[in-house]
């Protein structure tokens, strides 16, 4: 299969997501309707509005002139070559976590050794049948399996900071890119319009605040009116009303109030002052600064535990959950990693 198929075969994907999300009739729109909103039942947190939300991030994505733009980086790819096969740990902390490492790896032409998280199993499937119902040479290329990864010569793997030292250890043998926890944060500078405010709620709220991509920590001006900023969101206090995240707003305010620590109660989210990067969920944590060019310092010191950051200077408010095919979960690019892994006698 060329590069030109392969590219001609996800952009073809895209189309047929946007057309059966759309709800025209495709031989797919029933089955992921289905998919949407059967997926809460196997994982609570899988909402509809976050199934929906993920799959038209990945199918607004992957469109013929983003994929173009993308390949255009690597000339090596059109390089005929023989397959290695790549096992790909997936995560499951939010609806597809895994799509990028699963394009990327049939992109660069190698076969793919998906391991599901017991969180996301029907998902990344159903994908893989749509992408092989466009071009059955797929299908020679693509295995899922719920056991042990095996038969693989490169390992993609993502996870939390225990279960990466796991990683570390089991596939110490082999070339892999092993992933952590990371966090997001934003920096307001009080120049925002409300537009801006408004769609950082997205940044934040999204996926109830579980994505690497969602803002944990927020970076305020000193004087900033905490008040203010919790007015722009009220079009996702909704999500006070689903009960694991609502459970986690009692727990964290309870634990607050023994503690007689310091916080603002929204009614949908607890925002509290405190230096970490990460917050628990239905918390979002604040930092004031003095100094803007102190803050980007600091969290330059800090890149290898961000994810993304979101402000003025930085991702656009409301990007933050809608990467580009080029932004690298952990700045690795996988795309390069793949293709030296490629290159004949390097593994």
């Amino acid at each position: 299969m060329t590069l030109s198929e392969r590219i001609e075969s996800f952009s073809e994907l895209g189309l047929l997501l946007r057309d059966s999300l759309g709800g025209k009739p495709t031989n797919y729109t029933s089955g992921l309707e289905r998919i949407i909103n059967n997926q809460q039942l196997f994982n609570p947190w899988f909402t509809p509005e976050n199934v929906r939300l993920a799959l038209e991030a990945v199918a607004g994505e992957l469109r013929f002139e983003n994929l173009i733009k993308w390949t255009d980086k690597y000339p090596s790819l059109s390089i005929r070559r023989d397959p290695v096969n790549v096992g790909v740990v997936m995560a499951g902390n939010i609806p597809l976590a895994g799509f990028h490492d699963f394009l990327t790896v049939l992109m660069t032409g190698n076969n793919i050794i998906s391991k599901t998280s017991s969180k996301d199993r029907e998902l990344p499937v159903f994908i893989a049948e749509m992408l092989c119902g466009i071009n059955r040479g797929f299908a020679e290329k693509i295995r899922f399996t719920d056991d042990f990864l095996n038969r693989f010569d490169v390992v993609i793997a993502t996870g939390g900071d225990n279960s990466s030292r796991y990683f570390e250890y089991y596939f110490r043998d082999y070339p892999h890119i092993i992933r952590k926890n990371r966090n997001s944060a934003a920096i307001i500078e009080g120049v925002e319009s409300d537009t801006e405010m408004e769609a950082l709620g997205t940044d934040i709220f999204s996926y109830f605040g579980l994505g690497c991509r969602s803002v944990s920590k927020i970076y305020l001006p000193a004087g900033y009116d905490l008040k203010k900023l919790a007015s722009y969101w009220p079009r996702y206090s909704s999500v006070i009303n689903h009960s694991k995240y609502a459970n986690n707003y009692d727990y964290n305010k309870a634990i607050f109030m023994v503690n007689r620590d310091n916080f603002l109660d929204t009614g949908f989210v607890l925002m509290k002052e405190n230096k970490s990067l990460a917050s628990p969920v239905a918390v979002l944590y604040y930092e004031y600064y003095e100094k803007i060019a102190l803050v980007t310092k600091m969290l330059q010191n800090l890149k290898e535990k961000i994810q993304c950051i979101a402000g003025r200077n930085h991702m656009p408010f409301g990007k933050a959950q809608y990467p580009r095919l080029w932004d690298y979960a952990d700045g690795t690019d996988t795309m390069e990693f793949l293709l030296k892994k490629n290159i004949p006698g390097i593994l």
